[in-house]
């Protein structure tokens, strides 16, 4: 009640009883909140809960791929204010799990796509005032897909997104991992074609040079259909375009076929495919399930399901709540 988190109210028929009235006591919704946010290559965007543990609201907001960090942070700060009706202010939020492009780890260890993450921590935790927890962005995605989405109730999952690059993450035992030096699920670096083109990672013939958006949009030109983004090329898929669905085959076979090295070493109860890619539908997710049946080992006792993922775009703001909740005394004890 000091703080604000819990408030008391007198009932109207309480008031006309003898002696001191009895109290209703109940969670202020407006204090004590929980904010995710997503900072992404092109976008930004956050979820709020309450101190209910209720999802206050979500929201997003593209921008270019060179927009300066301060910038970014300011667009998450105009983001959040709205979502908790324009009382954001130092105070008022427990805490903001932060899920950003690139490996997570020691403070000292640097990301080719992002400045130190200890770096924009600070820039966060400046800014709101807050703790801050940091994680990569598909990690988060993997933990909120386990906790609220798609694989709701599996205690190993195996995430994989399929959008401007292509990364993932795992959940082992209920938790989530993210391996030693905070490299865990970078799936998109495992190479497919030793011989194919190279990658920003330094690699070459990764994942991520033939099932990135670009890449996939590239192999339609190469193919003879030419589209321009991913709603288009979903246009042309329902259109029935051989080419398009041609270039699809191949990259489900591909993707099948990481998948099922990674099932091998893993064991997944669930793999959840995300990213905007996934939107192909069957002309996607057919031949990544065949290649991945066809190369499981036979003698399998369970084959993994693969499913579509079900939160979107709000994937990974909401698992950095879900970060929070984990890792600090604010998660609910009932």
């Amino acid at each position: 009640m000091d703080n604000g988190t819990v408030v008391a109210s007198v009932p109207k028929a309480a008031r006309r009883k003898r002696g001191r009235p009895a109290e209703v006591l109940a969670l202020n919704p407006g204090a004590g909140r929980l904010l995710g946010i997503e900072f992404a290559r092109r976008a930004v965007r956050v979820a709020a809960m309450d101190a209910a543990h209720e999802i206050a609201g979500t929201a997003g907001v593209q921008h270019g791929p060179d927009t300066p960090w301060q910038t970014r942070i300011d667009l998450a700060w105009q983001l959040a204010d709205g979502l908790t009706d324009g009382t954001l202010r130092s105070g008022t939020v427990n805490g903001i799990g932060v899920g950003t492009v690139g490996p997570v780890g020691p403070p000292d260890r640097r990301s080719p796509w992002a400045p130190p993450h200890d770096t924009v921590a600070a820039l966060v935790r400046e800014r709101f005032g807050s703790q801050v927890l940091i994680d990569n962005n598909t990690r988060l995605a993997a933990l909120a897909e386990t906790i609220c989405g798609a694989a709701v109730g599996r205690q190993n999952v195996l995430y994989l997104r399929l959008s401007h690059d292509v990364g993932g993450g795992l959940v082992v035992a209920g938790a989530l991992h993210r391996g030693a030096h905070g490299n865990s699920g970078r799936f998109g670096h495992i190479t497919v074609d030793p011989d194919g083109a190279p990658c920003e990672c330094g690699g070459t013939g990764c994942l991520e040079t033939v099932a990135s958006i670009e890449a996939v949009l590239d192999a339609c030109r190469v193919a003879g259909c030419a589209v321009a983004d991913v709603p288009e090329l979903v246009a042309a898929l329902e259109s029935g375009d051989r080419s398009a669905h041609a270039v699809l085959a191949q990259v489900g076979g591909h993707v099948g076929r990481v998948l099922a090295d990674v099932c091998h070493a893993l064991g997944p109860d669930v793999i959840v495919l995300g990213g905007e890619l996934v939107e192909a539908g069957p002309a996607l997710m057919e031949p990544i399930e065949r290649k991945l049946n066809a190369n499981l080992a036979r003698r399998s006792c369970g084959r993994p399901r693969v499913l579509p993922a079900a939160l979107g775009d709000t994937g990974t703001a909401l698992g950095a709540i879900a970060l929070l909740q984990q890792q600090s005394s604010l998660a609910p004890t009932g």
